[in-house]
């Protein structure tokens, strides 16, 4: 048995016929192919599988991609536009937020999440903000500072690299 589901992705409607029980993250990966979401821990406590849901951050492994339908979907992907780098995605370059990059997609979403309801967030706030997705790599002392370094430089247009 399949359905119908129709969302938007980054700005786009998507369409598909899926299996009912298809996991979001499976849809974003296998049915349309944007891979920049991860799938980490088959238990959803690791994170790394982050998307933006209506704006807020979502375990894309905790939502079935038939919830999703009539939603907006953000991955990494939709972050820059027009050829230039999103002021979350330059902190992190600028500042050295990630090593091997595999939550870096969940921490950025996540972050510009936190940056567009509170601009000018403390360190306690980016690191609650940024607690459900595990770093195996960092102390997240750079991470913290690739937000912080968005939040300094919010206007893409200021974005030099």
């Amino acid at each position: 048995m399949t359905m119908q589901v129709t969302m938007t992705v980054n700005g786009e409607e998507v369409s598909r016929e899926i299996e009912p029980r298809l996991l979001l993250v499976h849809f974003l990966r296998d049915e349309i192919g944007l891979t920049g979401t991860h799938w980490g821990c088959d238990t959803s406590n690791c994170g790394v599988c982050v998307v933006l849901l209506d704006g807020v951050p979502a375990k894309s492994c905790t939502v079935l991609a038939a919830m999703a339908g009539g939603h907006e979907i953000q991955t990494v992907e939709g972050m820059a536009q027009g050829g230039t780098l999103h002021p979350v995605q330059e902190g992190f370059f600028q500042e050295h937020g990630l090593q091997c990059g595999f939550c870096t997609p969940a921490m950025m979403l996540t972050a510009q999440a936190l940056l567009e309801v509170n601009p000018d967030p403390s360190t306690t706030e980016i690191r609650e903000a940024i607690y459900g997705t595990a770093c195996r790599c960092t102390g997240y002392e750079n991470i913290v500072r690739a937000i912080r370094w968005a939040a300094e430089h919010p206007a893409l247009e200021e974005v030099t690299a």
